[in-house]
């Protein structure tokens, strides 16, 4: 039987061995020479201070602890998975970041598709609004295309 490590990828390490694979010439003393990988990707480099991007705050902190490495064990929950004889899924409760870097090692390649809750509004604690339901009379209220106390449409 093959003995489980417990840790997820270290997901760092693996990028820096496929660099190496592709340009060992960019490798002085073991790290990366930016100024020579450059050079080797021509002007396949955006290097602008000004462009489109999707960012939010804590972004870069977030790419850190995705990158780090994760140590526990999976275990499914055979009550909380639907026909577990007959079928080939699993029910995996815990941290959405921490289980999927442990599963990335031990099922690549074995999974079809995962179902993830957003761990947000469980319960009764509704920590995000979800419901941005709102009526015509407000927007054109919140818009200026009506007085605030009209009642009839009128606009201004």
């Amino acid at each position: 039987m093959k003995k489980l490590e417990g840790r997820s990828m270290d997901i760092v390490q693996d990028n820096i061995e496929k660099l190496k694979e592709i340009f060992p010439e960019a490798f002085t003393e073991g790290k990366v020479d930016f100024t020579v990988l450059k050079h080797l990707l021509g002007e396949k480099i955006e290097d602008s201070k000004e462009r489109y991007s999707f960012t939010w705050k804590g972004k870069t902190e977030a790419r850190q602890v995705a990158q780090q490495i994760s140590t526990g064990t999976l275990r499914p929950s055979k009550e909380e998975s639907k026909n577990w004889d007959d079928t080939e899924n699993l029910y995996i409760e815990g941290d959405n970041l921490e289980v999927l870097k442990l599963m990335q090692k031990s099922y690549h390649g074995k999974i079809k598709m995962i179902y993830i809750d957003p761990p947000y509004n469980t319960g009764k604690d509704f920590i995000y609004k979800d419901n941005f339901r709102d009526s015509v009379q407000n927007y054109l209220e919140l818009t200026g295309q009506v007085c605030e106390n009209s009642t009839g449409g009128g606009t201004r």
